[in-house]
């Protein structure tokens, strides 16, 4: 009988090392699969460096792209971003990072900032928001809608509600929007046509994803800090033999 124990006890011993040992790698798997996620997040959200693309020429007929400008049209170097109102990184950028490109390259006149719609299928309230900026602009509030509608995103988005337009509709009060004009605008999709030209601009730019920026001829697909925004914009005057003397 003593040695049966022995024997049960030492299989008892065995099982539980191997579960031990199974435990460990499962844990050990995890820990991989997580890091592996995360490193593939954080480089999605970043820039996948600069391209230099050649453009096709503009469709003949049709809208010409018209995109909402900030800064001095004349300023030695242009920033184009296309961005999608759902999308979380280009949310992030609004939020972190852009206004210090307004305040520092913008305001001291290195760079013009341009935003072009570019919303994505994949996001099912975005073309809301979209309009909702569009006439909003037609009320000359595009960028006061357009901080509200990226600070608020995860209020409106299509995980959040499926009624965006009655949060927009709060913000169009908010800003002090003549809101029967706004609403009426909204509804009737009156600058969906804007709206796709400046998305099929960003096709011809060879835009695939958002946030994408053009500084120069140089192509950008992703987020960028402030510190590369200044070093492209730069590389971008320097280019053309002008000194740039922002900091």
């Amino acid at each position: 009988m003593a040695d049966k124990d022995k024997g049960r006890r030492r299989n008892a011993g065995r099982k539980a090392e191997a579960d031990n040992s199974r435990k460990l790698f499962f844990s050990i798997l995890g820990a991989i699969l997580v890091i592996g996620a995360l490193s593939i997040v954080y480089m999605t959200n970043r820039s996948s460096g600069p391209t230099t693309v050649q453009i096709a020429p503009p469709p003949p007929g049709g809208a010409k792209a018209q995109g909402y400008v900030l800064g001095n049209p004349a300023a030695p170097v242009h920033i184009l971003e296309f961005a999608d109102f759902e999308c979380p990184s280009c949310a992030r950028f609004s939020i972190l990072t852009e206004s210090d490109v307004r305040k520092r390259i913008v305001d001291a006149g290195l760079a013009s900032f341009t935003f072009y719609d570019f919303p994505l299928s994949m996001h099912k309230n975005t073309m809301v928001a979209h309009n909702s900026a569009a006439c909003a602009a037609e009320q000359g509030k595009f960028w006061e809608m357009h901080d509200r509608i990226f600070n608020e995103q995860d209020r409106w988005n299509t995980e959040a509600t499926d009624d965006p337009l009655s949060l927009m509709k709060d913000y169009a009060k908010a800003l002090g929007l003549s809101v029967d004009s706004w609403e009426s605008c909204v509804k009737s999709r009156k600058y969906q046509y804007k709206i796709d030209a400046n998305q099929a601009e960003g096709v011809r730019r060879k835009v695939n994803s958002t946030p994408s920026f053009v500084i120069g001829d140089k192509l950008f697909a992703g987020s960028l800090s402030y510190d590369e925004f200044k070093k492209y914009v730069d590389e971008a005057v320097a280019a053309q033999g002008k000194v740039s003397t922002g900091q």
